[in-house]
Protein backbone atom coordinates (compact mmCIF):
# COMPACT_ATOMS: atom_id res chain seq x y z
CA UNK A 1 0.00 0.00 0.00
CA UNK A 2 1.37 3.59 -1.19
CA UNK A 3 -0.04 6.15 1.55
CA UNK A 4 0.03 8.77 -2.00
CA UNK A 5 -0.37 7.06 -4.97
CA UNK A 6 0.14 9.99 -8.05
CA UNK A 7 -1.73 9.30 -11.68
CA UNK A 8 -0.82 11.47 -14.20
CA UNK A 9 1.77 12.50 -17.05
CA UNK A 10 5.82 11.62 -17.61
CA UNK A 11 7.54 13.89 -20.19
CA UNK A 12 11.01 14.57 -21.60
CA UNK A 13 11.47 17.73 -21.33
CA UNK A 14 13.58 19.47 -23.86
CA UNK A 15 14.78 22.77 -22.08
CA UNK A 16 16.72 25.77 -24.21
CA UNK A 17 17.65 28.98 -22.09
CA UNK A 18 17.59 31.58 -24.16
CA UNK A 19 17.58 36.00 -23.97
CA UNK A 20 14.82 36.58 -25.01
CA UNK A 21 12.23 34.92 -26.99
CA UNK A 22 11.67 35.08 -30.87
CA UNK A 23 9.00 37.28 -32.95
CA UNK A 24 6.98 35.37 -35.47
CA UNK A 25 8.80 34.15 -38.01
CA UNK A 26 12.17 34.82 -36.27
CA UNK A 27 15.43 32.59 -35.45
CA UNK A 28 17.49 33.09 -32.55
CA UNK A 29 20.74 31.62 -30.94
CA UNK A 30 19.89 30.00 -27.71
CA UNK A 31 21.74 29.00 -24.82
CA UNK A 32 22.56 25.69 -23.27
CA UNK A 33 20.09 22.77 -24.65
CA UNK A 34 18.99 20.00 -21.75
CA UNK A 35 16.97 16.72 -21.35
CA UNK A 36 15.42 16.86 -18.08
CA UNK A 37 12.79 14.67 -17.10
CA UNK A 38 9.55 16.12 -16.29
CA UNK A 39 5.39 15.60 -16.49
CA UNK A 40 3.56 17.42 -13.88
CA UNK A 41 2.45 13.63 -12.64
CA UNK A 42 5.71 12.73 -12.60
CA UNK A 43 7.11 15.55 -11.26
CA UNK A 44 4.79 15.60 -8.26
CA UNK A 45 5.51 12.00 -7.79
CA UNK A 46 8.94 12.56 -7.63
CA UNK A 47 8.44 15.66 -5.44
CA UNK A 48 6.33 13.80 -3.06
CA UNK A 49 9.19 10.91 -2.52
CA UNK A 50 11.72 12.86 -2.20
CA UNK A 51 9.98 14.60 0.76
CA UNK A 52 8.14 11.94 2.07
CA UNK A 53 7.33 8.55 1.82
CA UNK A 54 5.40 6.05 0.27
CA UNK A 55 4.91 6.98 -2.79
CA UNK A 56 3.57 5.58 -6.34
CA UNK A 57 3.50 6.53 -9.77
CA UNK A 58 1.06 5.69 -12.33
CA UNK A 59 1.24 6.31 -15.63
CA UNK A 60 1.97 5.90 -19.29
CA UNK A 61 5.06 5.92 -21.48
CA UNK A 62 6.20 4.92 -25.25
CA UNK A 63 8.98 2.01 -25.87
CA UNK A 64 10.99 4.76 -26.99
CA UNK A 65 14.47 5.42 -25.78
CA UNK A 66 13.09 8.38 -23.45
CA UNK A 67 10.92 5.83 -21.26
CA UNK A 68 13.74 4.37 -19.25
CA UNK A 69 15.61 7.81 -18.40
CA UNK A 70 12.02 8.62 -16.64
CA UNK A 71 11.87 5.81 -14.66
CA UNK A 72 14.86 6.13 -13.90
CA UNK A 73 14.55 9.39 -12.19
CA UNK A 74 11.45 8.41 -10.28
CA UNK A 75 13.20 5.20 -8.89
CA UNK A 76 16.42 6.75 -7.94
CA UNK A 77 14.31 9.29 -6.21
CA UNK A 78 12.37 7.04 -3.89
CA UNK A 79 8.70 6.47 -6.10
CA UNK A 80 7.61 3.03 -6.90
CA UNK A 81 6.93 2.40 -10.32
CA UNK A 82 5.59 -0.52 -10.71
CA UNK A 83 2.51 0.00 -12.51
CA UNK A 84 3.36 2.17 -15.66
CA UNK A 85 2.05 1.04 -18.52
CA UNK A 86 4.07 0.99 -21.75
CA UNK A 87 2.59 1.65 -25.05
CA UNK A 88 4.14 0.12 -28.23
CA UNK A 89 4.39 2.26 -31.13
CA UNK A 90 3.69 5.30 -29.30
CA UNK A 91 6.34 8.07 -28.46
CA UNK A 92 6.90 9.12 -24.25
CA UNK A 93 5.45 12.35 -23.96
CA UNK A 94 7.47 15.52 -24.68
CA UNK A 95 7.56 19.23 -23.39
CA UNK A 96 9.81 21.68 -25.33
CA UNK A 97 10.84 24.42 -23.09
CA UNK A 98 12.19 28.06 -23.40
CA UNK A 99 13.34 29.50 -20.29
CA UNK A 100 14.27 33.28 -20.85
CA UNK A 101 16.99 35.19 -18.43
CA UNK A 102 14.38 36.36 -15.61
CA UNK A 103 13.39 32.55 -15.53
CA UNK A 104 10.42 32.35 -16.84
CA UNK A 105 9.24 29.98 -19.42
CA UNK A 106 6.78 29.11 -22.17
CA UNK A 107 5.78 25.46 -22.92
CA UNK A 108 4.58 23.48 -25.56
CA UNK A 109 3.41 19.28 -24.33
CA UNK A 110 3.33 16.73 -26.71
CA UNK A 111 1.60 14.40 -24.69
CA UNK A 112 2.17 11.03 -26.61
CA UNK A 113 1.50 8.15 -24.65
CA UNK A 114 0.11 10.22 -21.61
CA UNK A 115 -2.86 10.41 -23.83
CA UNK A 116 -3.23 6.40 -23.50
CA UNK A 117 -3.71 6.77 -20.01
CA UNK A 118 -7.13 5.52 -20.46
CA UNK A 119 -10.30 4.81 -18.08
CA UNK A 120 -10.16 0.97 -18.91
CA UNK A 121 -5.97 1.23 -17.75
CA UNK A 122 -7.81 2.36 -14.74
CA UNK A 123 -9.67 -0.59 -14.18
CA UNK A 124 -6.46 -2.83 -13.48
CA UNK A 125 -5.20 -0.46 -10.64
CA UNK A 126 -8.35 -0.19 -8.71
CA UNK A 127 -6.79 -1.76 -5.56
CA UNK A 128 -4.09 0.70 -5.66
CA UNK A 129 -6.43 3.78 -5.80
CA UNK A 130 -9.18 2.15 -3.04
CA UNK A 131 -6.04 1.61 -0.38
CA UNK A 132 -4.42 4.87 -1.00
CA UNK A 133 -4.58 7.54 1.76
CA UNK A 134 -4.15 10.15 -0.93
CA UNK A 135 -4.77 10.54 -4.60
CA UNK A 136 -2.68 13.20 -6.35
CA UNK A 137 -3.91 14.13 -10.30
CA UNK A 138 -2.70 16.83 -12.73
CA UNK A 139 -4.75 17.31 -16.03
CA UNK A 140 -1.74 16.03 -18.50
CA UNK A 141 -4.03 12.87 -19.24
CA UNK A 142 -7.12 12.54 -20.38
CA UNK A 143 -10.40 13.82 -18.73
CA UNK A 144 -11.77 10.53 -18.91
CA UNK A 145 -9.84 9.25 -16.86
CA UNK A 146 -9.84 11.58 -14.18
CA UNK A 147 -13.87 11.61 -14.09
CA UNK A 148 -13.06 7.39 -13.39
CA UNK A 149 -10.18 7.80 -10.92
CA UNK A 150 -12.09 10.62 -8.77
CA UNK A 151 -15.06 8.05 -8.74
CA UNK A 152 -13.33 5.12 -7.39
CA UNK A 153 -11.43 7.25 -5.16
CA UNK A 154 -14.63 9.23 -3.47
CA UNK A 155 -16.49 6.35 -3.22
CA UNK A 156 -14.18 4.86 -0.90
CA UNK A 157 -12.72 7.66 1.07
CA UNK A 158 -9.31 8.39 -0.70
CA UNK A 159 -9.02 11.98 -0.24
CA UNK A 160 -8.56 13.72 -3.32
CA UNK A 161 -6.09 16.35 -4.53
CA UNK A 162 -6.04 18.13 -7.92
CA UNK A 163 -3.87 20.41 -9.64
CA UNK A 164 -5.91 21.69 -12.56
CA UNK A 165 -3.18 22.17 -15.07
CA UNK A 166 -3.26 22.73 -18.23
CA UNK A 167 -6.15 24.44 -17.35
CA UNK A 168 -9.88 23.76 -18.18
CA UNK A 169 -13.01 23.90 -16.99
CA UNK A 170 -14.38 20.91 -15.04
CA UNK A 171 -17.55 19.40 -14.44
CA UNK A 172 -19.71 20.08 -11.11
CA UNK A 173 -19.41 15.78 -10.95
CA UNK A 174 -15.36 16.02 -10.56
CA UNK A 175 -15.59 19.05 -8.33
CA UNK A 176 -17.85 17.88 -6.07
CA UNK A 177 -15.43 14.84 -5.35
CA UNK A 178 -12.32 17.11 -4.51
CA UNK A 179 -10.67 17.04 -1.19
CA UNK A 180 -7.91 19.91 -2.31
CA UNK A 181 -8.37 21.76 -5.50
CA UNK A 182 -4.81 23.95 -5.93
CA UNK A 183 -5.60 26.69 -8.95
CA UNK A 184 -3.12 29.30 -9.34
CA UNK A 185 -4.86 32.49 -10.56
CA UNK A 186 -5.44 31.89 -14.36
CA UNK A 187 -6.14 28.50 -13.64
CA UNK A 188 -8.73 29.62 -11.26
CA UNK A 189 -10.50 31.68 -14.03
CA UNK A 190 -10.59 29.09 -16.47
CA UNK A 191 -12.32 26.58 -13.92
CA UNK A 192 -15.73 29.52 -14.39
CA UNK A 193 -14.47 30.29 -17.73
CA UNK A 194 -18.12 31.34 -17.83
CA UNK A 195 -17.71 34.25 -14.69
CA UNK A 196 -14.88 36.05 -15.61
CA UNK A 197 -16.49 39.31 -14.32
CA UNK A 198 -16.88 37.65 -11.01
CA UNK A 199 -14.44 38.87 -7.97
CA UNK A 200 -12.07 36.11 -6.58
CA UNK A 201 -14.22 35.81 -3.43
CA UNK A 202 -17.36 34.98 -5.40
CA UNK A 203 -15.42 32.29 -7.33
CA UNK A 204 -13.93 30.65 -4.16
CA UNK A 205 -17.50 30.90 -2.80
CA UNK A 206 -18.99 29.37 -5.81
CA UNK A 207 -16.19 26.09 -6.37
CA UNK A 208 -16.66 25.88 -2.36
CA UNK A 209 -20.47 25.62 -2.75
CA UNK A 210 -20.28 22.64 -5.95
CA UNK A 211 -18.48 20.66 -3.18
CA UNK A 212 -15.04 21.26 -3.20
CA UNK A 213 -13.80 21.07 0.19
CA UNK A 214 -10.24 23.07 0.32
CA UNK A 215 -8.59 25.11 -2.29
CA UNK A 216 -5.16 26.80 -2.32
CA UNK A 217 -4.59 29.79 -5.12
CA UNK A 218 -0.68 29.63 -5.98
CA UNK A 219 -0.14 33.29 -7.03
CA UNK A 220 4.02 33.14 -7.39
CA UNK A 221 5.76 35.53 -5.61
CA UNK A 222 2.32 36.86 -3.78
CA UNK A 223 2.33 33.18 -2.11
CA UNK A 224 -0.37 31.38 -1.48
CA UNK A 225 -3.73 31.42 -0.35
CA UNK A 226 -6.05 28.89 1.28
CA UNK A 227 -9.55 29.02 1.25
CA UNK A 228 -12.18 26.67 3.23
CA UNK A 229 -15.60 26.56 4.57
CA UNK A 230 -14.36 27.75 8.22
CA UNK A 231 -11.50 30.34 7.70
CA UNK A 232 -8.80 31.51 5.16
CA UNK A 233 -4.99 31.63 5.49
CA UNK A 234 -2.24 33.59 3.64
CA UNK A 235 1.61 32.14 3.39
CA UNK A 236 3.94 34.69 1.72
CA UNK A 237 6.60 32.90 -0.02
CA UNK A 238 9.94 33.01 0.29
CA UNK A 239 12.03 35.59 -0.92
CA UNK A 240 14.59 34.26 -3.71
CA UNK A 241 16.16 35.01 -7.25
CA UNK A 242 14.42 33.11 -9.69
CA UNK A 243 16.27 31.05 -12.25
CA UNK A 244 13.17 28.85 -14.23
CA UNK A 245 9.53 28.51 -12.11
CA UNK A 246 9.16 25.40 -15.00
CA UNK A 247 8.12 22.57 -11.83
CA UNK A 248 7.20 25.40 -8.77
CA UNK A 249 3.44 23.95 -8.72
CA UNK A 250 4.53 20.76 -9.41
CA UNK A 251 6.72 20.94 -6.58
CA UNK A 252 4.45 22.80 -4.41
CA UNK A 253 2.24 20.23 -4.83
CA UNK A 254 3.81 16.90 -4.12
CA UNK A 255 5.50 18.57 -0.91
CA UNK A 256 1.81 19.57 0.14
CA UNK A 257 0.64 15.95 -0.26
CA UNK A 258 3.70 14.45 1.58
CA UNK A 259 3.53 16.98 4.64
CA UNK A 260 -0.18 16.58 4.65
CA UNK A 261 0.04 13.00 4.95
CA UNK A 262 2.85 12.94 7.44
CA UNK A 263 1.77 16.11 9.73
CA UNK A 264 -1.93 15.69 9.15
CA UNK A 265 -1.84 19.62 9.56
CA UNK A 266 -2.74 21.88 6.95
CA UNK A 267 -0.72 24.94 7.86
CA UNK A 268 2.37 22.70 8.20
CA UNK A 269 1.79 21.84 4.97
CA UNK A 270 1.06 24.88 3.28
CA UNK A 271 4.07 26.31 5.19
CA UNK A 272 6.24 23.21 3.89
CA UNK A 273 4.77 23.18 0.62
CA UNK A 274 5.80 27.11 0.11
CA UNK A 275 9.15 26.18 1.38
CA UNK A 276 10.04 23.71 -1.29
CA UNK A 277 8.49 25.58 -4.05
CA UNK A 278 10.54 28.30 -3.46
CA UNK A 279 14.18 26.12 -3.15
CA UNK A 280 13.01 24.98 -7.07
CA UNK A 281 13.07 28.28 -8.66
CA UNK A 282 16.41 28.76 -7.73
CA UNK A 283 17.30 25.72 -9.76
CA UNK A 284 17.10 24.89 -13.67
CA UNK A 285 14.44 22.13 -14.87
CA UNK A 286 11.65 20.47 -13.51
CA UNK A 287 12.88 17.29 -11.59
CA UNK A 288 16.19 18.24 -11.23
CA UNK A 289 15.12 21.04 -9.05
CA UNK A 290 13.23 19.49 -6.71
CA UNK A 291 14.80 19.22 -3.30
CA UNK A 292 15.15 16.17 -0.91
CA UNK A 293 14.42 16.99 3.00
CA UNK A 294 18.26 17.32 3.30
CA UNK A 295 18.60 19.99 0.76
CA UNK A 296 15.75 21.77 1.56
CA UNK A 297 16.76 21.75 5.28
CA UNK A 298 20.11 23.15 4.13
CA UNK A 299 18.16 26.09 1.85
CA UNK A 300 16.74 27.19 4.75
CA UNK A 301 19.09 26.97 7.09
CA UNK A 302 21.15 28.84 5.20
CA UNK A 303 18.43 31.71 5.18
CA UNK A 304 18.22 32.01 8.45
CA UNK A 305 21.93 33.04 8.90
Amino acid sequence: MSKILVIGSMNMDLVVETERYPEEGETIIGGEFQQIPGGKGANQALAAAKLGKDVEFIGACGDDSFAPKLKSSLKNGGAKIDHIFEIEGVSTGVAVITVDKNGNNRIIVSPGANYELLPEKIEKIRDKIIEAEIILLQLEIPLNTIEKIVEIASKNKTKIILDPAPAQKLSDSILEKIDYLLPNEGELDLLLKDLKTKSRSEKIKLLLEKGVKNIVVTEGEKGINYYGQEKEIHVDTLKVKAVDTTAAGDVFAGAFAASLTAEKDLEKALQFAVQAAAYSVTKIGAQSSIPDKKELTEFLAERSK
